[in-house]
């Protein structure tokens, strides 16, 4: 996978509101999202049948996540991934994928 730093930094960089991101480590939040990639493609671009994340608005994505992981939105897996993260990480993955192009 080809992640270019700078769009990290400057998604990092651009968080605000919500959840309050403290500085995290780029290489970090780019090795979390690679794990996305089995459903959501590389890059944030999916297949047909799973959801795309990248240019998805930050602030609703952080949401969905927020919610999966309180239990507020039904899901076959997410709901369990998203235990695994603090509310500061699905805000960097959120901030992350917003910033890549669609």
């Amino acid at each position: 996978m080809n992640w270019n730093p700078c769009l990290l930094a400057g998604a990092l960089a651009a968080f605000s509101g919500g959840v309050q991101a403290q500085a995290m480590d780029p290489l970090q939040v780019r090795s979390m999202a690679a794990s996305c990639a089995t459903c959501h493609g590389t890059q944030g671009v999916a297949q047909a049948g799973n959801e795309s994340l990248a240019g998805v608005n930050k602030d609703e994505l952080l949401k969905k996540m927020l919610d999966f992981k309180t239990g507020k939105k039904p899901a076959t897996i997410m709901h369990q991934l998203s235990k695994g993260y603090s509310d500061e990480q699905l805000a960097a993955l959120a901030a992350y994928f917003s910033a890549l192009k669609k």
